[in-house]
């Protein structure tokens, strides 16, 4: 099924580009892309930021990964102790196994034993387990408490913190209970990535390529042009990546908040493929941007094999994929196993697997009733 297009009016870049908005009405936000800002206690700092996106507030709970709580965590606490706030902190260990039933019930509770209420706000500081966490907590507890989401990984970065998408995995499938919670300000600091090991970063370049693949053949062209700089985490390139990223996000959310148009339906590009890798893999063993990777090749060789695309739009994508070194194929793969995990996702319909597919670098769309033998023959191939 055809995707609907991008209106023109939403085409052009905001005239600040290191404050993108996204467009929702009433609920509109703003994505602040900053560079070793968060602990200013000026007007540009966290705080400043934070009390203006939020309105009334008396009370923040920083939901943070203990990873970071030495780094960006504490630069965020400091900030908001400039502030008349009360400030309660709650500790999330790494990892996707926290996004679970039995932590996020903990959450809860934990949300309960700081007196939470409606006057206060979630800031979620971490990469998409956090995010997704938090953001599911706040949406729930006392049937809804504001989020900030201040992501410290470059896939949360230009993923998971943008668009609302909250939520947990059950042992079947994963983000299978969970819901749409816009925050009220997304809050980047590129500083964040100094200190992020050299696998994650690499992780998340895989939802930046994707970006390129599934609406903007310019900026897949700028990423093969400036991928060896934006690995090196070169301050421009990489924040040039991180903002056309989100300007894309931003652009589809605002098109179809909740996924009834379809539109929304293109940023799950690789990933029906990459949820059932990681499934099967089991939670923790790869990395969710190392996963989106292989299920971007398979889902190219499967475009590739219905005649929707030809072959050198697989061969770019392998390119840059290759170059910013990602991985390409998983020996491991089980044909059955995927496929059986594939049939509990979300854009399942009628009992028929869909997918979402490139025609050309720039553009894909949502195809039904895609034979078992070809998924099958597309798995083999990146094995």
């Amino acid at each position: 099924m055809p995707i609907p297009p991008r209106p023109d009016s939403t085409s052009n870049p905001p005239a600040d580009t290191s404050v993108i908005t996204v467009e929702l009405g009433d609920r509109a936000y703003p994505i602040a892309i900053k560079s070793g800002e968060t602990g200013l206690a000026d007007p540009s700092g966290f705080a400043s930021h934070f009390l203006d996106a939020v309105g009334d507030c008396t009370h923040a709970i920083v939901v943070q990964d203990v990873a970071i709580a030495d780094s960006a965590g504490s630069m965020i606490t400091q900030s908001l102790k400039s502030s008349p706030l009360r400030l309660s902190v709650i500790q999330i260990a790494s990892g996707e196994t926290s996004k679970s039933t039995d932590r996020i019930a903990q959450l809860w509770n934990e949300m309960l034993d700081t007196a939470a209420d409606r006057r206060s706000v979630v800031i979620a500081v971490g990469g998409g387990v956090i995010g997704d966490l938090a953001g599911f907590a706040a949406a729930t507890f006392t049937r809804g408490l504001r989020l900030v989401q201040v992501p410290t990984t470059l896939l949360a970065m230009v993923d998971s913190s943008v668009g609302g998408k909250t939520g947990i995995n059950l042992p079947g499938g994963k983000n299978l209970v969970g819901s749409f919670w816009q925050p009220h300000m997304v809050w980047i600091d590129t500083d964040f990535l100094s200190t992020l090991p050299e696998r994650e970063y690499i992780s998340g370049l895989a939802e930046v390529i994707k970006y390129g693949v599934i609406e903007d053949a310019d900026f897949f062209e700028y990423l093969e042009a400036n991928i060896t700089a934006i690995l090196q985490r070169e301050p421009e390139p990489t924040r040039t990546a991180i903002a056309k990223s989100c300007e894309s996000k931003a652009r589809v959310v605002a098109d179809d908040e909740r996924e009834t148009t379809g539109r929304r339906a293109i940023l799950n590009y690789g990933h029906t493929f990459a949820h059932a890798v990681e499934s099967t893999a089991g939670y923790g063993v790869m990395l969710h941007g190392e996963a989106v990777s292989i299920g971007m090749q398979m889902a190219a060789e499967l475009s590739v094999s219905l005649g929707r695309c030809d072959r050198e739009l697989l061969e770019r994508q392998t390119a840059l994929l290759a170059a910013a070194g990602l991985p390409l194929t998983w020996e491991d793969a089980d044909v059955n196993d995927m496929i059986a995990v594939m049939a509990r996702d979300k854009k399942v319909a009628h009992g028929k697997l869909r997918f979402v597919l490139p025609d050309r670098i720039g553009n894909v769309e949502l195809v039904g009733d895609v034979p078992a033998d070809e998924v099958a023959a597309a798995i083999r191939a990146c094995r």
